[in-house]
C-alpha cells in the first residue's frame, strides 16, 4: 500500500501519501485517528498507523 515510504514516517510523506495537508495531518493526530510520537520537535508516524487510518476508514478493518 505504501510500498514508497519508510516505516516511519514524517507529517510530509503522510501528507503526500493521503493527498491532504500538513495542518489536517497535525489534526488526526490531535484527534488521536492517527498515531504518531514526538522526537524532540519532530512528529514520527510508522507506516503500519497510516495503514490502519485507511483501512478504518475504508471499512476494512475487522
Amino acid at each position: 500500500m505504501l510500498n514508497d515510504y519508510r516505516d516511519i514516517m514524517t507529517v510530509f510523506d503522510v501528507a503526500e501519501a493521503l493527498d491532504i495537508g500538513k495542518n489536517r495531518v497535525y489534526e488526526l493526530m490531535e484527534a488521536g485517528e492517527l498515531k504518531a510520537f514526538r522526537i524532540g520537535r519532530i512528529w514520527k508516524i510508522p507506516k503500519r498507523s497510516v495503514e490502519m487510518y485507511i483501512l478504518d476508514k475504508a471499512n476494512l478493518t475487522s
